[in-house]
């Protein structure tokens, strides 16, 4: 499961990061790592991006990198 197929409202734990090199570390950079948790709070009218809560604060990710980002449900 990505975090791209979360629906809105539901929270998961991050297990594993599918990109590499810069794109892997601006992701990382913005505080998703492995473990830490994240919720969705919104979308956006024509799907993209989507609104994240991570680690206390909201973040907006395009459907193409939420799609590389491995989740469990929390």
């Amino acid at each position: 499961m990505t975090l791209n197929d979360v629906k809105v409202g539901e929270a998961c734990t991050v297990a594993h990061l599918n990109d590499s090199g810069e794109i892997r570390r601006r992701i990382m950079d913005m505080g998703i790592t492995k473990g830490t948790e994240v919720s969705v709070t919104k979308v956006a009218p024509l799907g993209d991006p989507i609104d994240v809560t991570v680690r206390g604060y909201h973040l907006s990710l395009r459907r193409s990198d939420a799609a590389n980002i491995e989740v469990v449900p929390a």
